[in-house]
């Protein structure tokens, strides 16, 4: 009997990285029955299991966190840190060698076999190499990295024949313009050393494992790169569970939400910030929403994604207004603050549901966040920490759907000295007024009617028929 062709989609990161990749992996699957669809990811997220079984998709974890932060050792050695990231990079190499195995080792390949992997699964790029399946890259954000200035030149003094081979490259074979726009960290040294000791590779893709020299006898095409932007200069992953339908758990929310009030609630959340080690003082960021909400006149959602020092700190805080005789409402829903013009929610809710629900979005600048907002048509206020965040937050401020970027002290101060605390807030409601104003209101609302005509999830499906129909 012919086995059916596999393909596996791995993506690493937080759920912004990896929730749009699992869309596409469903879909796929949906659309593709005759594929054995697999999808790997951190054990983190597994609430994607549900999802995937539905559409036909085999869930498989690792064990590996979606990020690990040098400030989650704040006050340690450097060395520790590394030392404790060079084990889990080991560890989840390794499970994902042993995945692999157990998928491609026992059964011949067979025509239409496909791996797609995100930008932070980089691993994926090599293991194809081993099994000799085609990798294509499937990014719901910006490349997050850039190479170094120096990349170049080290490159071209260290590998000459490799440079030449790739500056010489053909447009639709691999070349330099592959290496210097993603693919330039697989010619870092901790990748050489894994791909050479543990896969038995050449150290640098494209060389003979045996002389180190460009393997001039083939030349592999240009993967497939499929970002995942809109015409417009958005990115939207999708949803998985496309019922906007809430559970009895989220009433306490629902409650909050539909109260009568001059005007909708402003959404608060930082997703994996807390847990990368950036919010270092909770209750400091409690007390700058607090003595926001004195100045503004709003009321706000907070979502605590999980974040237990958050959740503590907010816990503290009910239990001192509780004393105090502060209206302050404890459920298994939610917790009440500030005269119950904080709502402090922790568990999960669609934002396809939510964000239309509200007067504007506050947060990190992660591709999820980012793309909910400009789908649901509200204005934001972006905080960014780390990586494309950036970019993001500079995008939606000079798309005109948010103010300025917020320095990150003017959200999550470290110290909680009164003069910085009403710094802050100060900043953020400036930050909100702008966001409510009627300009920006309607530039969000443009945008997201343009949005509603498209469908990434399936182009991307559509992209990656026409790749495999190529490729016999």
């Amino acid at each position: 009997m012919k086995s059916k062709p596999r393909a596996v989609f791995m993506a690493f990161g937080t759920k912004g990285d990896v929730y749009p990749v699992a869309a596409i992996a469903a879909a796929f699957a949906s659309d593709q029955e005759q594929y054995q669809v697999v999808f790997i990811t951190h054990s983190a997220h597994e609430n994607l299991r549900v999802h995937l079984r539905a559409n036909q998709v085999m869930y498989i974890p690792v064990s590996s966190p979606p990020a690990v932060s040098p400030l989650e050792h704040y006050g340690s050695t450097e060395v520790t840190f590394s030392a404790h990231k060079r084990e889990i990079t080991q560890n989840h190499r390794h499970e994902c060698t042993l995945i692999f195995e157990d998928i491609f080792g026992d059964v011949p390949n067979v025509e239409g076999d496909l791996i797609a992997i995100n930008f932070f699964a980089l691993e994926g790029w090599s293991l194809a190499e081993l099994f000799q399946i085609r990798c294509i890259v499937v990014a719901p954000y910006v490349v997050p990295y850039s190479a170094p200035s120096s990349f170049e030149r080290q490159f071209r003094k260290e590998l000459p024949d490799l440079y030449k081979y790739l500056q010489e490259a053909p447009s639709h074979k691999v070349g330099w313009k592959d290496v210097i726009h993603w693919m330039w960290p697989l010619f870092a040294e901790e990748w050489g050393s894994w791909r050479s000791l543990d896969l038995k590779l050449s150290a640098f893709p494209f060389t003979d494992p045996v002389t180190g020299l460009p393997t001039f006898h083939e030349r592999l095409p240009s993967p497939l790169l499929l970002y995942g932007f809109s015409k417009e200069i958005v990115e939207y992953p999708g949803n998985l569970n496309q019922q906007n339908k809430l559970c009895s758990a989220h009433l306490g929310l629902q409650f909050f939400i539909e109260f009568p009030a001059k005007e909708l609630p402003v959404f608060i959340g930082l997703s994996s910030v807390g847990s990368m080690g950036f919010l270092r003082n909770p209750r400091a960021f409690l007390r700058v929403l607090g003595t926001a909400l004195d100045i503004s006149g709003c009321r706000f959602i907070l979502f605590s994604a999980g974040y237990k020092p958050l959740e503590e700190a907010i816990e503290s805080y009910a239990k001192e207004a509780s004393s105090c005789s502060e209206q302050t409402h404890w459920s298994n829903e939610g917790v009440s603050l500030f005269g119950g013009r904080l709502f402090c929610f922790c568990g999960s809710v669609p934002y396809n549901w939510l964000f239309p629900r509200c007067a504007a979005a506050i947060h990190h600048g992660g591709s999820g966040s980012t793309a909910a907002a400009l789908q649901a048509g509200v204005p934001q206020v972006i905080c960014p920490f780390m990586l494309d965040q950036f970019y993001w937050a500079e995008r939606m401020f000079w798309l005109g759907v948010a103010p300025e970027p917020l320095r990150r002290e003017h959200l999550v101060p470290d110290t909680d000295e009164d003069f910085y605390i009403k710094e802050a807030a100060n900043m953020l409601v400036r930050a909100l007024d702008h966001a409510r104003s009627s300009e920006v209101k309607a530039r969000a609302l443009q945008i997201s009617n343009k949005l509603s005509n498209e469908d990434g999830v399936s182009e991307a499906v559509r992209v990656i028929k026409e790749e495999l129909r190529s490729c016999q």
